[in-house]
């Protein structure tokens, strides 16, 4: 795989520039996520765009008080539909395959982001009840990961090893 593949440029960015991210872009991104698969195609999903300072600073509080999430121009949290899921695969739809839904679309996303210049954290630590309040969800929305977007304020840091395909793959012949 190619050193420039945008798999191995995505980065954790946690510095952004103020510049604002135009609409079109952000719209672009979230077409991105939205063509993730899904199982049965079911794509319970949510995605709030969040451009509001109040809000994106309840964000940051509510994931323990990580600053940067604030920082970012913009913030796309994804938020999964259990029940969606479980009208076509009961539990396991709830508790599984709505959560591995909404990851796909979030990486989908941070994916695009890259492709565009812009840098992207996909942020899971957070109390997912204080983020449910500072967005006003409905009691049947799960917020599963945030995703600060903007401009990258500093370089990529040097990109930290993975284990080689050796230690994590195991063939089965």
């Amino acid at each position: 795989m190619a050193e420039t593949s945008v798999f191995r440029r995505r980065f954790s960015c946690r510095s952004f520039t103020a510049e604002p991210v135009p609409r079109s872009v952000i719209e672009d991104l979230l077409e991105a996520a939205r063509w993730a698969p899904s199982g049965g195609n079911v794509q319970p999903w949510r995605f709030l765009v969040v451009l509001d300072r109040a809000t994106r600073d309840a964000l940051a509080a509510a994931a323990w008080r990580q600053r940067f999430v604030a920082s970012a121009p913009v913030v796309i949290v994804v938020c999964a539909l259990p029940e969606l899921s479980a009208r076509t695969y009961g539990q396991r739809g709830r508790e599984l395959y709505c959560l591995q839904d909404t990851a796909a679309a979030t990486q989908n996303l941070l994916l695009a982001a890259t492709e565009l210049g812009l840098g992207t954290c996909w942020v899971g630590a957070f109390d997912e009840a204080a983020a449910a309040r500072a967005l006003r969800l409905p009691p049947d929305w799960r917020p599963v990961a945030m995703v600060p977007i903007g401009v990258p304020a500093t370089d990529p840091p040097p990109r930290r090893s993975r284990f080689p395909l050796s230690e994590v793959v195991v063939w089965l012949e």
